[in-house]
């Protein structure tokens, strides 16, 4: 017996000692596995689009081997609210995604989504995009969506009641999907939506996400006290809500939200026709007026425009410097008529300095909440976008974890990946584990950080050494190739 034994712990020796080969193996690097566990120094293996091996890999031997000495490897990041439609398939490289560590965008966010699903994802599987992208959308939970979003502050979703809401998500529940959501509202009546989204969960029971959590409007400061139990307690209710967050004291949106809904609905020319009447301009003139007597403020110069298609000149500029660039008297009501002129000529894309900082800490604290850029793929050099659209994650890591240690690394890598890639259903992703899509971001915890501002926003986060996607090497020693080996990601649940 002990000969037998012993010919047997002889060939397995000589087993290992001849070792196994895979395409990529990486070596001496902090390995942390999505799930909130402390680093561990593990070599990690990678075939094809998977995860082969992970461990003590000495005996391996690698097509090409990755010294990750004093680099942190992690899943790579999940951002479960893009907005990133028709613009994956212009621009597929997606490089303000993949330079911040990105490997899967959930899109079809605030309710608007490409129509045909089908046919998108296919779209996307044959063009090849850099990253993986998964999509919600109204109803097409047989083509593959993650589930439904709603932008309840748009048109025409503003005018949907939850009884509305409610009989939709239920079609949805019984399809294994998620409810995401735009709240209606996310400044004096934030509490009133939340409670709603809260509600359809309960009503259809249905996951729900509530998208960009936040309290806006300087009046409105510190009310994160409110907001967070509300997720705390209907949690305990057993309600599955979870919240993602940007990292910032700005949001992006429309110039339109400074106008009331109901001049806004049946599309431009409705528009414009209601606003040649003396009498609606000027009841449009003092909502917007309204919003800044609310806030405790004079001037419009906390929205800043990102994009205005019909002078790029103003991108950059706080709605009270072009109201004063027009030749007009400095005071709100002269800029509540530049907004409305801006309007009539094609509205423009925003940014809206208007969230506390401790607001913004004490929302990334919940442990059930994600982080998510709410941004498109950029084209380099374009316009003013929001910061968030290139520096989200290196963002969280490198001031809210490393700076202000607001939450852990640990921690946060697990919001970034294993939570979101739950949430959203996403199979065989979000974790270092054998078997899993190799979707891996190596960077550096101490060069991590977000360089993108909102003077100059075109700048890429810096500290991310390696990503891969399915894989195939995107980012190779910091600088991005050109392979495009993402995938459409279709919910095999219903």
């Amino acid at each position: 017996m002990k000969k037998i034994t012993l010919i047997a712990l002889t060939f397995l020796y000589i087993l290992n000692s001849h070792g196994q080969t895979a395409d990529y193996i990486i070596r001496n690097g902090k390995l942390m596995d999505g799930m909130g566990n402390q680093w561990q120094y593990k070599d990690v293996a990678i075939t094809k689009d998977k995860i082969v091996a992970i461990g003590n890999l000495q005996n391996w031997k690698g097509t090409r081997e990755i010294d990750a000495k004093g680099l942190i490897i992690s899943p790579g990041f999940i951002d479960v609210h893009g907005h990133i439609e028709n613009a994956a398939i212009r621009n597929p490289l997606a490089s303000n995604f993949i330079y911040d560590g990105v490997t899967t965008v959930i899109t079809g966010n605030c309710g608007g989504s490409m129509e045909d699903l089908k046919k998108y994802f296919n779209s996307i599987d044959s063009v090849g995009v850099a990253i993986n992208i998964g999509s919600l959308i109204g109803q097409a939970m047989k083509d593959g969506a993650a589930g439904m979003s709603t932008g309840l502050i748009y048109i025409p979703g503003t005018y949907a009641p939850t009884s509305e809401i409610v009989r939709l998500a239920k079609v949805v529940s019984n399809n294994g999907g998620v409810y995401s959501s735009h709240i209606r509202y996310e400044e004096d009546k934030v509490v009133d939506a939340i409670n709603e989204a809260i509600n359809i969960g309960r009503e259809a029971n249905i996951p729900v996400e509530i998208s960009h959590f936040k309290v806006s409007g300087q009046n409105n400061w510190g009310r994160s006290k409110e907001t967070i139990p509300l997720i705390v307690n209907a949690r305990k209710e057993g309600i599955d809500v979870t919240i993602d967050q940007y990292p910032y004291t700005a949001s992006s949106t429309q110039l339109s939200v400074l106008l009331p809904d109901w001049v806004l609905a049946d599309g431009q020319d409705s528009i414009m026709s209601r606003l040649k009447n003396p009498s609606i301009r000027k009841k449009v003139a003092a909502h917007s007026m309204d919003i800044i007597k609310k806030r405790g403020l004079k001037h419009f110069s906390y929205a800043v425009v990102a994009n205005y298609g019909a002078d790029s000149t103003y991108n950059g500029k706080s709605i009270e410097e072009i109201n004063i660039l027009r030749g007009n008297k400095n005071n709100a009501k002269q800029e509540a008529e530049t907004i409305i002129q801006m309007i009539e000529k094609g509205g423009a894309q925003m940014i809206y300095h208007g969230m506390s900082e401790e607001d913004v800490k004490a929302i990334m604290k919940y442990p059930f909440n994600m982080f998510a850029s709410d941004a498109g793929i950029v084209n380099f050099g374009s316009g003013m976008p929001h910061p968030r659209a290139y520096g989200t994650n290196a963002r969280v890591l490198g001031r809210y974890v490393k700076t202000l240690g607001v939450i852990s690394l640990e921690e946060a890598i697990r919001r970034m990946t294993s939570l979101p890639a739950q949430k959203f259903n996403l199979k065989n992703r979000g974790l270092i584990k054998e078997g899993y899509f190799a979707d891996i971001c190596i960077f550096d915890e101490n060069e991590i950080s977000d360089a993108s501002e909102y003077n100059e926003p075109h700048q890429y986060s810096k500290g991310i050494k390696y990503v891969w996607v399915n894989g195939a090497l995107s980012i190779d020693n910091g600088v991005q190739n050109m392979t495009r080996k993402g995938i459409a990601i279709r919910n095999e649940n219903n």
